[in-house]
């Protein structure tokens, strides 16, 4: 264990991002294309490094506010009936960690167009949000199945008719001078535009501790958790009993906090998975159930691409794995599930038998008991780790309810109370 873990900000970014875009093929890239976009207009605006570093960070994960994959598809086809509902949750997100909260204005303000704007273009805030605005605007109006050098003078074109409207006129002469060059448009559709970014781009140099990790972890716990009010307090719930738990285990201080950073993000694969599924309140189908099977294979995919994460993905990606290998999607037996896996795995049961449910209410001390104790005499769980949960129950379940409490407070305040202070009943339901 390496107990001075960092990591590189912008894979750790970078990879996010791309989980963000999983849902359709429709999306793929789409944040970092835009912020590869915003990335060569402020080089060519020659804005400061600060400023770029800001405007970057913003674009790469502009669309954190749109929570599920339904939201995300109406916004990229413009079909979206409140995309300004997205930007105040974002900006809301953003807020929660204080290296992102430079770039939480420019994301509140990346669907408002130059015309409802007061403040001149001087001002970097209505600036950099008109970069990201064309940006985000051109990347959705790229047909993917077209060459891009087939495209390019055409959606130009279309920008320009936005000029002095909806984009102000110098942001698209900027774009203009920036997209002059093939090699422009030619990365930008790179499907190494990844690799591109993570070795050339603004955060390439900056490396970032457990600390800061964590707090990244919280933030998409929330992404993640608060598309439903059914489960906008699984992950924080999760990741306190597993931190709990390998404390009891007698893991160090350092890998408890390594713990909860991995239950902070064991449901990460689950921005992939519409949902539509997720609040069926009846049996999923065998197609359905079959599309939650990859979310688990999304998580490892994510994390294990972030270097210095591998321990913690797997401590996230195997928490629906079994000893006996007849769990998912991996299907690996016991002696390839280290005790941490092992922790996650009965924290994630634990949390999400005794919650409420849209099909079921959560159960008590001894319900919780016999559903463990039945998986761990069929092989499933490690009776260790059952027995562990089972004799220190109150106190786990106390700080797993107290954890859980705070993120319900934050989740009412911002998200349900924003739907109604904004006027978008559709998304009531849904938080």
């Amino acid at each position: 264990m390496n107990y001075d873990l960092s990591v590189n900000l912008g894979n750790l970014l970078l990879s996010l991002s791309d989980a963000m875009d999983l849902v359709s093929p429709a999306l793929a890239q789409h944040q970092q294309r835009t912020a590869f976009i915003v990335w060569e207009m402020g080089k060519t605006a020659k804005l400061p490094k600060t400023s770029i570093e800001r405007l970057f960070l913003a674009a790469l994960l502009h669309d954190i506010g749109a929570l599920s994959p339904e939201e995300k598809l109406s916004l990229h086809a413009f079909e979206a009936d409140s995309p300004a509902v997205h930007c105040v949750r974002g900006e809301a997100l953003f807020n929660q960690v204080p290296w992102l909260k430079p770039s939480a204005a420019i994301v509140r303000h990346h669907h408002r167009n130059w015309q409802d704007w007061d403040e001149p273009i001087t001002n970097p805030v209505v600036a950099e949000s008109q970069i990201l605005l064309l940006a985000d605007y051109l990347e959705r109006l790229i047909r993917r199945g077209v060459y891009i050098l087939h495209q390019n003078e055409q959606l130009t074109s279309e920008l320009a008719g936005l000029a002095g409207t909806i984009i102000h006129p110098e942001i698209f002469e900027l774009f203009v001078a920036t997209s002059s060059r093939e090699d422009f448009w030619l990365d930008m559709m790179s499907p190494r535009l990844y690799s591109l970014l993570l070795h050339h781009g603004p955060y390439r140099r900056v490396d970032i501790d457990l600390s800061n990790i964590s707090s990244l972890g919280q933030l998409f716990r929330n992404i993640i958790d608060f598309r439903s009010r059914f489960t906008s307090t699984h992950s924080s719930g999760v990741a306190e009993c597993a931190a709990t738990l390998a404390r009891i285990f007698g893991f160090t201080e350092t890998e408890a906090q390594l713990m909860e950073v991995a239950g902070n993000f064991h449901d990460i694969g689950k921005l992939a998975v519409p949902n539509a599924i997720l609040e069926k309140p009846d049996k999923l189908t065998k197609e359905e159930f079959a599309i939650i099977k990859q979310h688990t294979y999304f998580t490892y995919s994510i994390l294990s691409t972030i270097g210095g994460l591998q321990q913690i993905a797997e401590w996230a990606a195997f928490h629906h794995e079994k000893l006996d290998g007849s769990g998912y999607p991996f299907h690996v037996k016991a002696d390839k599930i280290g005790t941490g896996a092992r922790i996650m795995t009965v924290a994630d049961i634990f949390t999400a038998i005794a919650e409420d449910r849209p099909y079921r209410k959560g159960m008590d001390k001894e319900g919780v008991a016999r559903v463990l104790k039945e998986q761990a005499d069929r092989n499933f769980l490690d009776k260790r780790i059952v027995k562990l949960l089972l004799e220190n129950h109150d106190e786990i379940i106390a700080r797993v309810l107290e954890k859980q409490a705070v993120t319900r407070e934050y989740y009412e305040r911002q998200f349900t109370v924003l739907a109604e202070r904004t006027g978008d009943g559709r998304h009531q339901a849904a938080h």
